[in-house]
């Protein structure tokens, strides 16, 4: 994890919020780091975590995780994180016999869009333990990222389906959090896209935003991250408080400073 960005969002492993979902949203860039930071921190915190992994291998997210402090082998292996590998599953759906529902079995359906098989994966993997086993602080799902359900032929409707079952699941019933990731496509005709996101942060209590700088590239300032705080239960005049920050990806870290204020520029 990083612990700038720990700062900023005013919180630790040791006193991480529960019953709350995060958005992580990207545009013009890569808001990949998020998802690690996440993935770290929740871990460190002793939480159960669900990882639906859309995009990337296992190997990949350990490596990344192995520079930030976790090792998701390790995790994995004391029942601490459930790890499914979209890339490989997606390969199994096609090519291997599955006598039970697979997660991903829309993409053998003839009409792509029934994502119940992958809830009920995540519920099974969230579902409390006994008390002879190891006691979690509580569940966490993590999902990067939802867009690719779009790209799959899954509809923005039945996504936001999945989101509002997994979150009346996992921050209702159980308190615990949930986190995913969309992409902002930038492309205004781009319909599931608009009712995905905007459907999402409805739902939100905390959004991240990373963009990617108006001016294009530049070697000492990657990007642009705005943090957005919701109480959903306020009235309008109380309900959103944000800040915005530029950012600098390091090897194992990264750094956050105010707009213009980045020690390459100073």
């Amino acid at each position: 994890m990083f612990p700038e960005l720990n700062n900023l969002l005013n919180t630790t492993p040791e006193r991480a919020e529960q019953g709350k979902l995060t958005l992580l949203c990207d545009a013009k860039t890569d808001g990949s780091f998020l998802v690690h930071h996440f993935l770290s921190f929740y871990l460190k915190a002793n939480c159960k975590v669900c990882f639906v992994a859309l995009v990337q291998s296992f190997s990949h997210y350990n490596i990344v995780g192995q520079k930030l402090g976790v090792s998701l082998t390790t995790a994995r292996e004391r029942g601490q994180l459930v790890f499914f590998e979209g890339l490989k599953s997606s390969v199994d759906v096609f090519f291997q016999a599955q006598e039970e529902p697979h997660p991903l079995q829309f993409l053998r359906e003839t009409s792509a869009g029934d994502l119940r098989p992958l809830y009920e994966f995540v519920q099974e993997a969230l579902k409390p333990v006994d008390s002879g086993e190891v006691t979690w602080r509580c569940p966490v799902l993590l999902v990067d990222d939802l867009s690719v359900l779009l790209s799959l032929g899954v509809g923005a409707v039945s996504v936001l389906d999945f989101v509002q079952y997994c979150r009346a699941a996992v921050c209702w019933n159980q308190k615990g959090n949930m986190v995913v990731l969309v992409h902002d496509s930038g492309d205004s005709e781009d319909e599931d896209n608009d009712i995905l996101l905007n459907g999402v942060s409805h739902q939100s209590h905390l959004i991240l935003r990373a963009e990617g700088l108006a001016t294009g590239f530049c070697r000492d300032v990657h990007g642009q991250l705005t943090i957005l705080w919701r109480k959903l239960l306020q009235p309008t005049t109380q309900r959103e408080r944000s800040l915005t920050y530029q950012y600098k990806i390091q090897d194992k870290t990264v750094s956050f400073f105010a707009r213009g204020m980045s020690p390459a520029v100073l």
